[in-house]
């Protein structure tokens, strides 16, 4: 377990069955009013949250590939994702990169500005940002249900 993750675990709600897991991983991006499929996490193992901070953790099994097909980018999600949350907001992210012509590219906060464009940003460390339509990352069989 990461020292961040040990930092917040005091006071936090911690989950830990398969079912559950991933339940509470897709009320949280409901609550924060992001996309529902932002994490496509497989076999999540823990989830916590401390209300107090604001500060999450999702821990998988393994890292884990995801292609949106609809943009075309490929994502990478490590063994843990830690965020702060609030509304339309995830920031200082860890655990997820995004693979930009030939390298990955650490991705450390998500937002959606302005929830009447519909568009989701992902800005690095360094400050440089993309926007996306945020219809791209909405899970893919609720898509396909439409």
């Amino acid at each position: 377990m990461s020292q961040l993750i040990a930092s917040h675990r005091e006071n936090a709600e911690v989950y830990t069955d398969p079912v559950v897991c991933k339940q509470k991983s897709l009320e949280l991006l409901k609550e924060i009013n992001m996309p529902n499929g932002l994490l496509p996490l497989e076999d999540i193992v823990e989830v916590g949250r401390n209300a107090e901070t604001g500060f999450v953790w999702l821990k998988q099994k393994k890292a884990k590939e995801h292609k949106y097909k609809k943009i075309g980018k490929l994502v990478w999600y490590d063994t843990e994702v830690t965020a702060f949350v609030e509304n339309r907001r995830m920031k200082k992210l860890t655990g997820v990169k995004s693979k930009e012509i030939l390298i990955w590219v650490t991705i450390s906060d998500i937002s959606i500005s302005d929830p009447e464009c519909k568009k989701i940003n992902f800005a690095t460390p360094t400050g440089l940002s993309r926007s996306f339509p945020a219809s791209a990352f909405e899970e893919e069989e609720e898509e396909e249900k439409k």
